[in-house]
C-alpha cells in the first residue's frame, strides 16, 4: 500500500457526513504536511507550538488558537515547530448537492472560494466559529453532525457577508501555480524512481534557471531539496507503518545509496532511520 498518497485521496468522513477530523503531534506518521491540494476544503487550528504554512506560496505562521481556511484545489503544505495542531476537511460540493442551501450565493462561494484562503484573524467570528467547529467534531456528541454543517454555514455566510479576501492570485500567479502543481503531481507519482532537473522543469515547460526560481518561491525548497525532503517523509511513513527492512524503504524512495539516505534522514527528522522507527 502507498502510504504517501492517503492524505490526499482518502474520503472522508462517512456517505452523507463527508467530514473528516484529524489530530496531529510528532507521533504521528504525516507529522510534517508536504505541498499538496484536494478537492476537499480544509480547516487547521493549532493547539500548541507554532505551524509554518504555505498557501500558494504565501507563508503565514500560525501560532496556538491561530486557525486558517482552505480551499479546494489550492497548494499548500506546512512545517510544525514543537506543534500540535488538527484539521478537519470536508467535501463541500456534496454537502451542498441536492440540498436547499445550494442556491446561486452558495455556487458564487464555490466559485470564488479561493479569495477566502488564508489565515483567520483569531478572536474574529470566523475564527470563534472554527473554534467550535473542532470543540463540536472532538466531543461527538448527540446531533454533533447538525451542529457541524450549521456551523459551517454560518462560517461561509460571515465569509461572503465580509466580503473576506485572504489570499487572491492574479492570472499570471495562476498559471503558474497551475505548473507547479503538475510538478508536484509527477513527484508524488515518481518519487521512488530516478528525477532529474530536467524533467522536472520541461513538465513546467519553463528553462531550468526560470523553474528553479518559480518552485523556491512557492515551496521555499529547490526542486531538489524538495524531492529529496518528499522522498523521507514518503520513508517516514514506511518506517512508522510497516516492518519492512530499512533498505528495503530507503529503495522504494528513491533511494540506491544507503549512506546518503541516512545522511538525508538525520538532516530532515533529526534522528536516524532506525531511531525514527522506535520513536512514539
Amino acid at each position: 500500500m502507498d502510504y504517501s498518497s492517503l492524505h490526499e485521496d482518502k474520503k472522508r468522513g462517512k456517505f452523507d457526513f463527508p467530514i473528516e477530523l484529524y489530530y496531529v503531534d510528532s507521533s504521528a506518521p504525516r507529522y510534517q504536511m508536504p505541498l499538496h491540494w484536494h478537492l476537499e476544503y480544509e480547516l487547521i487550528l493549532v493547539l500548541k507550538g507554532k505551524f509554518h504554512l504555505s498557501i500558494d506560496g504565501k507563508k503565514y505562521i500560525l501560532e496556538s488558537g491561530d486557525s486558517a481556511w482552505i480551499s479546494d484545489g489550492v497548494i499548500h503544505g506546512g512545517e510544525p515547530e514543537n506543534c500540535i495542531y488538527e484539521c478537519v476537511v470536508f467535501d463541500l460540493t456534496v454537502l451542498l448537492r441536492d440540498t436547499p442551501l445550494c442556491t446561486k450565493s452558495a455556487k458564487d462561494f464555490l466559485t470564488h472560494s479561493g479569495s477566502y484562503t488564508g489565515k483567520l484573524k483569531k478572536g474574529s467570528a470566523e475564527a470563534l466559529l472554527t473554534d467550535k467547529i473542532f470543540e463540536t467534531m472532538e466531543k461527538e456528541q448527540n446531533g454533533y453532525e447538525w451542529v457541524t454543517i450549521g456551523l459551517l454555514w454560518q462560517l461561509m455566510g460571515n465569509m461572503m457577508k465580509k466580503n473576506m479576501s485572504y489570499a487572491v492570485s492574479c492570472n499570471d500567479s495562476r498559471r503558474q501555480i497551475s505548473k507547479i502543481k503538475a510538478v508536484l503531481t509527477y513527484i508524488r507519482n515518481n518519487y521512488d524512481s530516478p528525477v532529474t532537473l530536467e524533467e522536472l522543469s520541461q513538465i513546467a515547460g519553463m528553462s531550468p534557471r526560470y523553474f528553479c526560481r518559480a518552485f523556491s518561491s512557492m515551496t521555499g525548497k529547490t526542486p531538489i531539496a524538495y524531492l529529496n525532503y518528499y522522498r523521507i517523509e514518503c520513508a517516514g511513513e514506511y518506517l512508522r507503518l510497516t516492518d519492512n527492512p530499512i533498505t528495503d524503504i530507503a529503495m522504494s524512495c528513491g533511494f540506491n545509496d544507503m549512506s546518503y539516505f541516512s545522511k538525508q534522514f538525520k538532516r530532515y527528522k533529526n534522528l536516524t532511520p532506525s531511531q525514527y522507527r522506535k520513536f512514539n
